[in-house]
């Protein structure tokens, strides 16, 4: 399983208050230059990462390899977490976290230059990279993420066409509507939620932008009622709500199974999965094991319009980070930069690359045909929205509040719609209020 981009769409915003205390205030403000001269670069470093698929595989040595071309001194371990979010903010407890790591979403990003040195300036990086705002503090960057992300629907095109649907929604209830036709025209399950395995329901909370096409949707959360009406988040909850309560998903979202929906999907039993473009390349993969024709996998934006461009948000993958305690920063430099800039891990991804001049992956090819408009939101206010998210213990980029929403669509919870999401809206208010107020 690779929840790297839910996490990942997340990382500019899961919202846990740091357990981590560490041991890194003397090392404060400390930076990771980048090296000048690549033969004078050495030391062994150890990476983190939670691609157990890739160590295991041997993908990551055949990085490492094209890496000691460039930087033939230095010896790359790697060290695969199954569940990296937990066992890392352990170690952060210690200096012993890795010299390069993922930067995990329980740390605050005001606590960023305790854990991580500095990779310069924003200014500077954000001339040549994406994402530079989402790990900014005090005009400083800390973290990169190697891959951008956009969400979207995975979806069995040759289902849709079978349903007679030859054309991308526009709005929800067109929405509805073709998911309808695909339930009475074929044997597939029009939507899936991957309930069980609770992380695909945090994706709903990456339609946040994408709606409104706003660059300002983060800091409408901070300042505003996300559940308002006309909001994204209220509009993307109401259309999962309305996915699940007119039967138009599996029949008992307690049994689905995020490995088994893959090949179900490609071999069309599925037709639908609200997941992102990470996703592609595995239900691909997951159509060639099955013998089916990977070009059948499709990807579309959320059902939403302005002025007759749909729009879509591109954000940061995991973000990478250097530890402020290594004793070989200027190694971890050149592995970080190396990875992030020449590795081809986002082609090999068919993910967004972080520099800005790279083109678009081959799977976003029919968004630029269409005219879809990609925009990054600003995360100035990131922090902020983390905070009251926080004391509002809704956790936007957690499972559980969408598992509610599921359970009150199917019936297995009391209540109705205005009332859940206006119960939402009101804790909410109240945290950010709490928040302003400290």
């Amino acid at each position: 399983m690779h929840r790297r981009t839910v996490l990942a769409l997340a990382l500019g915003a899961a919202l846990l208050a740091s357990g981590c205390t560490g041991t890194g205030g003397s090392a404060k403000g400390a930076r990771a230059d980048a090296p000048t001269d690549p033969a004078a670069v050495s030391g062994t470093i150890k990476v983190l990462t939670q691609r157990t698929d890739l160590v295991q595989d041997g993908t990551m040595k055949k990085y490492a390899a094209a890496f000691n071309r460039t930087y033939p001194k230095v010896e790359v371990e790697f060290e695969a977490l199954t569940d990296y979010e937990a066992e890392v903010k352990i170690r952060m407890n210690t200096e012993n976290y890795g010299d390069v790591l993922l930067i995990p979403a329980v740390i605050k990003k005001n606590d960023y230059p305790k854990f991580f040195a500095s990779l310069g300036t924003t200014t500077e990086r954000a001339r040549t990279h994406r994402f530079t705002g989402f790990t900014d503090v005090g005009g400083k960057v800390y973290g990169q993420s190697p891959i951008g992300v956009t969400p979207g629907f995975v979806y069995n095109k040759k289902v849709w066409r079978r349903a007679g649907v030859t054309r991308w929604p526009t709005t929800p209830a067109e929405f509805l509507a073709d998911l309808k036709a695909i339930k009475a025209k074929t044997d597939a399950v029009p939507y899936y939620t991957n309930f069980a395995a609770q992380w695909p329901l945090t994706s709903w909370t990456y339609v946040d932008g994408s709606v409104g096409c706003d660059t300002g949707a983060t800091t409408k959360l901070a300042t505003g009622d996300p559940w308002a009406s006309g909001a994204d988040l209220r509009v993307g909850d109401t259309l999962l709500y309305d996915i699940v309560h007119q039967g138009l998903a599996e029949k008992d979202p307690t049994t689905t199974n995020w490995e088994a929906s893959k090949p179900r999907l490609a071999k069309g039993e599925i037709a639908t999965q609200w997941l992102g473009t990470w996703a592609v390349i595995q239900f691909q993969e997951a159509a060639r094991q099955a013998g089916t024709d990977p070009a059948d996998i499709g990807f579309m934006p959320f059902p939403a319009q302005v002025d007759g461009k749909f729009c879509a948000v591109v954000g940061p993958d995991y973000n990478q980070a250097v530890n402020v305690h290594s004793p070989h920063k200027a190694a971890a430099r050149a592995w970080l930069d190396w990875f992030t800039d020449r590795s081809g891990y986002a082609a090999d991804n068919l993910a967004v690359s972080p520099l800005k001049d790279a083109p678009l992956p081959t799977v976003l090819k029919p968004y630029e045909d269409q005219g879809v408009t990609f925009i990054e939101l600003d995360d100035a206010e990131g922090a902020a929205v983390k905070e009251i998210d926080d004391q509002s213990e809704i956790g936007i980029y957690k499972p559980d509040y969408r598992q509610d929403l599921v359970d009150l669509a199917r019936g297995a919870r009391k209540g109705d719609l205005d009332g859940f999401l206006g119960g939402l809206g009101e804790r909410w208010a109240d945290a950010r209020r709490t928040v302003e107020s400290r």
